[in-house]
């Protein structure tokens, strides 16, 4: 009875709202709640729902799904995951273990049947909203791509004027180090060293042939940040000419960094320097963080702290470090 009981508290599907345009047009998805405790996809989604639903707001090109909440396991519980993070290594499971596995079976047959993807997510400290790009073209092995542009433009219609690149390949080089780690104590999973666990939602989604944009839109809990969500949501529908609405013009003057080096967690006692705020600015040889044995962590040059996770656990990615990019929007 008691296994029963615990089988009947774990959701047994995923929620999907679809709009169909009369007229021909892009098929757009928007994902909230890959993190359970990232509500503000949810809320943006939950907000807009209405407008749709009474023909206040009308699709009438293209086809618009909306999924509140991609992971329902997490978000029941107000986590970050339920049995592991849905937004690495992403991909189909033939033998499903795990309960983000089987969100996996449904929601990547679901992303390939899309062309652009917008997934709503918030941030662990303080900091201004920003988006994730994508790489610029390229015909590589870790993540070729020929929708740059399209990326570049869209994004700049998004509101924010942060923008970041080079998650992918920054992440495939903090999967290298994990490697040269494990090599010495066998400490880290098998999964962890998995050169495709960076995969989450938008690299899967450039993998089958689309392109999207993560948008982070604030802290965790800012009543703000679904309104930052909400927005774009409706300025993607009227940059991809879905719906009659008003597009505003690019953002003027955007900020690009390009992440370069992730750094893990090493232990339980390991400390950050001080209570980042995310893109606070670091100059070379600044602490940002201290290992447990005394060690300073420091910055490689002058640059930015990204995503600092005071709870990050350990083996698990505790801040990101990024410097200025070149790379222009538009």
């Amino acid at each position: 009875m008691a296994d029963l009981q615990a089988a009947s508290t774990v959701p047994a599907s995923l929620r999907v709202h679809q709009f169909h345009g009369l007229q021909p047009g892009p098929r757009l998805i928007v994902l909230g709640a890959v993190h359970g405790n990232e509500t503000c996809g949810t809320q943006a989604i939950e907000a807009l729902l209405p407008e749709l639903d009474s023909g206040r707001l009308t699709i009438q090109r293209g086809c618009l799904t909306l999924v509140p909440v991609a992971n329902p396991l997490a978000f029941a519980r107000g986590t970050r995951q339920g049995d592991r993070n849905l937004n690495r290594r992403l991909r189909p499971e033939p033998e499903p273990r795990e309960f983000e596995d089987r969100v996996a079976n449904v929601l990547c047959p679901l992303l390939a049947a899309h062309e652009v993807l917008l997934d709503l997510h918030s941030f662990h400290t303080p900091g201004e909203p920003f988006a994730m790009l994508g790489p610029e073209d390229n015909t590589g092995s870790l993540e070729p791509f020929t929708y740059a542009a399209c990326e570049s433009a869209w994004a700049a219609h998004l509101g924010p004027r942060r923008f970041v690149e080079g998650w992918l390949d920054t992440y495939a080089a903090g999967v290298a180090e994990r490697r040269a780690r494990a090599a010495l104590d066998g400490a880290l999973p098998a999964v962890v060293q998995d050169a495709q666990y960076g995969v989450g939602t938008t690299e899967y989604m450039r993998s089958v042939g689309g392109y999207g944009i993560t948008l982070e839109c604030g802290l965790h809990g800012d009543p703000h940040g679904a309104a930052v969500g909400l927005h774009a949501i409706r300025q993607t529908l009227a940059w991809l000419g879905m719906a009659d609405l008003p597009l505003v013009p690019p953002v003027g003057d955007p900020d690009v960094m390009r992440l370069v080096q992730v750094t893990d967690r090493l232990h339980p006692d390991d400390r950050l320097a001080a209570p980042w705020r995310g893109f606070d600015p670091v100059r070379a040889g600044q602490p940002i963080g201290w290992r447990h044995d005394g060690q300073a962590v420091c910055a490689p040059e002058d640059g930015w702290v990204v995503f600092p996770n005071p709870e990050a656990e350990v083996g698990q990615e505790w801040f990101y470090f990024a410097r200025r990019s070149p790379r222009r929007l538009g």
